[in-house]
């Protein structure tokens, strides 16, 4: 008797270790080129207003708009994952209302200055390849401006403003505005 006992507990012992060694040994990936950041108003605290989760290319030397970013063609307005903003309460964009839910952000970029900010109900996109132009909520035009150094990586950040907030888009030496008010 014993000794079955002794072969049950060298069995279990086996395969806790067996259990144990696969569980370590996962092949988690390594940092994305790409990495993925968030942007928040306010920046603490319980009660956000808005919440944008994007990816964050890297310039690397190379000239980004106009020859990484094509002008005049949908842009997904960072990397991999479309860029999605949820608004936690209604806000106005351009004086339309923007009913609190998420959406995704695409931009079209253009030689002229003169950018196309775009808000999308279609979620889950990998960048611009489902974007349809139907699910558009708000198509605005946004005068972009010149940063007065390089941007290396996209970024997005918020001021607060009288009515709201502003959203700042930038990257290599372009920085775009949205105000957004509630």
């Amino acid at each position: 008797m014993f000794q079955h006992v002794s072969m049950i507990a060298i069995f279990a012992i086996a395969s806790l270790l067996f259990t144990a060694k696969d569980l370590s040994a996962q092949n988690f990936s390594g940092l994305d080129k790409s990495p993925t950041d968030i942007a928040t108003f306010p920046k603490r605290g319980t009660d956000k207003t808005v919440k944008v989760v994007y990816g964050r290319p890297q310039t690397k030397g190379r000239e980004v708009f106009g020859n990484l970013i094509t002008y005049d063609k949908i842009w997904r307005t960072g990397a991999n994952e479309a860029t999605e903003i949820t608004f936690y309460k209604d806000v106005k964009i351009n004086d339309k209302v923007i009913k609190a839910k998420t959406y995704t952000i695409f931009t079209i970029p253009s030689a002229d200055g003169k950018w196309t900010f775009i808000l999308n109900s279609k979620l889950n996109q990998w960048g611009a390849y489902q974007y349809e132009e139907s699910n558009d909520v708000i198509r605005i035009k946004i005068k972009a401006k010149k940063a007065i150094e390089n941007i290396e990586a996209f970024s997005i950040t918020f001021e607060k403003s009288k009515s709201g907030t502003i959203m700042y888009l930038g990257w290599e030496n372009t920085i775009l505005e949205i105000p957004i008010e509630f």
